[in-house]
């Protein structure tokens, strides 16, 4: 699979962003400006551990010559961290090779500018050679973005390891500063944060889009720290104990889903998303408090056993963008805005995480089902396509590889038919885009002399 996407994107899309598989030409999103290459970036570290040595080097070379940061253009701050940022690390931390540190820290460098605010919430967008930031227009009273801000930690504290340079993790670590000093509403973190007034936005909460990764890199702050970030750990296990108590509810046929809170109301929806949080429920569990860790497997394993239904319930056995639990239906999309599936990995991350943590063979069977699917409806002669209506029995492709299949859902795929031994989590932690980065050990705080 990895091998058709990456030999089409090479044949029809080489040093662009991304691959239109069914016009056969190159994509480029806006998320990136003018920043080229997203595919080659992200797929990298996949072309490392499937041992694809030829495919690596020429990545590589790519990289060496052609990866240019030097470009007039406003980029997502979050997408660029977690796509080429994240790429470039776990490519020098799996290879050695000097170009992937030296390009991360040169973007990490360009970033800095978005942290430019009266509080040192970062700007969502930024233009990188102007170093101007703004806010999303559409985002709560030019609000800042949870899983925005919130999903810099990990990269940017890799980012002062290997450069010597304090100044990254400082940035993250005010972030926390700001949350800490702020009023959570029944203990929850609302998805809107104004980078002006440090108020939050309106009272939305998810556990989905808008949210999602900041809970996540709480915890993998916690694991990458070997375990001294008390802070992050704190912030993780509360905040998983607010979204018990709020959020997360059982449907009348058994399904346990996680729900989004409007301002003190439920909205019984569950987007693909959400699904991760699955497989971050199982690996935080061994550290929970008060001999919650059998508690922690169960609530991973619920939501894995949701989002499996959500799979399952369709024509294709490929999950909606987003699943309701209302009027009667249970794990089914009921808008046909969400009935779409853009080769989305947070499903089979779960599996991934579930079955390193339980070793049911349960979750190789239905990441299986989900590789059938994917070979049966998205791939096309062109590479890997999403799809329209999964509910529907004729493919509608929507003629895009998106970076993440290769980063993310392939990555995950392989990991769950691997030995264990493949990337081990006490040695690695993924970001948000799949790219691991290693555990930092106590030992290790002060080497940073030696690798630069």
């Amino acid at each position: 699979m990895m091998k058709h996407a990456w030999d089409n994107y090479k044949r029809y899309a080489w040093g662009l962003n991304e691959l239109k598989p069914i016009s056969k030409q190159g994509h480029s999103s806006n998320l990136f400006g003018n920043i080229q290459g997203a595919t080659i970036v992200d797929a990298l570290d996949t072309l490392y551990i499937m041992e694809m040595k030829e495919e690596f080097k020429e990545a590589k070379e790519w990289v060496e010559k052609n990866l240019d940061f030097n470009v007039n253009a406003e980029i997502s701050v979050f997408e660029v961290n977690i796509r080429f940022v994240g790429g470039l690390l776990s490519a020098y931390y799996l290879s050695g090779e000097e170009v992937f540190r030296k390009k991360a820290v040169e973007l990490g460098e360009k970033l800095l500018p978005a942290f430019n605010t009266p509080t040192g919430i970062p700007w969502a967008l930024l233009n990188i050679k102007s170093g101007i930031g703004r806010n999303w227009p559409w985002a709560s009273g030019g609000s800042s973005i949870l899983a925005e801000f919130g999903t810099l930690h990990l990269e940017f504290v890799h980012l002062s390891h290997l450069s010597g340079n304090p100044v990254f993790a400082e940035k993250v670590m005010n972030i926390r500063k700001v949350l800490n000093r702020l009023d959570k509403p029944e203990g929850l973190y609302p998805n809107y944060l104004n980078p002006s007034s440090g108020q939050w936005g309106q009272h939305h909460v998810s556990i989905g889009g808008l949210g999602d990764s900041f809970y996540e890199y709480l915890l993998k702050a916690w694991l990458m720290s070997d375990k001294t970030d008390e802070e992050g750990k704190t912030m993780y296990y509360d905040a998983v104990q607010a979204i018990e108590t709020h959020l997360i509810r059982k449907s009348s046929g058994g399904l346990m889903y996680i729900a989004e809170w409007k301002g003190g109301l439920l909205e019984h929806k569950m987007g693909h998303l959400t699904c991760f949080a699955g497989g971050m429920f199982a690996l935080g569990a061994d550290g929970a408090p008060n001999d919650k860790t059998g508690h922690h497997i169960e609530l991973g394993a619920e939501i894995a056993r949701t989002c499996h239904e959500s799979y399952d319930r369709t024509s294709m056995k490929l999950g909606p963008e987003a699943f309701r639990f209302d009027g009667g239906v249970e794990a089914i999309a009921t808008r046909q805005n969400e009935k779409y599936y853009i080769l989305r990995p947070e499903v089979i991350e779960t599996y991934m995480y579930m079955w390193r943590l339980t070793h049911d063979p349960k979750y190789r069977q239905w990441g299986w089902e989900a590789v059938e699917a994917l070979e049966k409806h998205c791939r096309v002669d062109g590479g890997y396509s999403g799809i329209r209506d999964v509910y529907n029995n004729h493919e509608s492709h929507d003629d895009v590889q998106q970076s993440f299949f290769l980063s993310e859902t392939l990555k995950y795929l392989y990991l769950l038919f691997s030995e264990d031994d493949l990337l081990p989590f006490e040695h690695w932690v993924f970001n948000t885009e799949a790219h691991p980065l290693p555990v930092l050990h106590k030992d290790d705080g002060n080497n940073e002399d030696e690798q630069k």
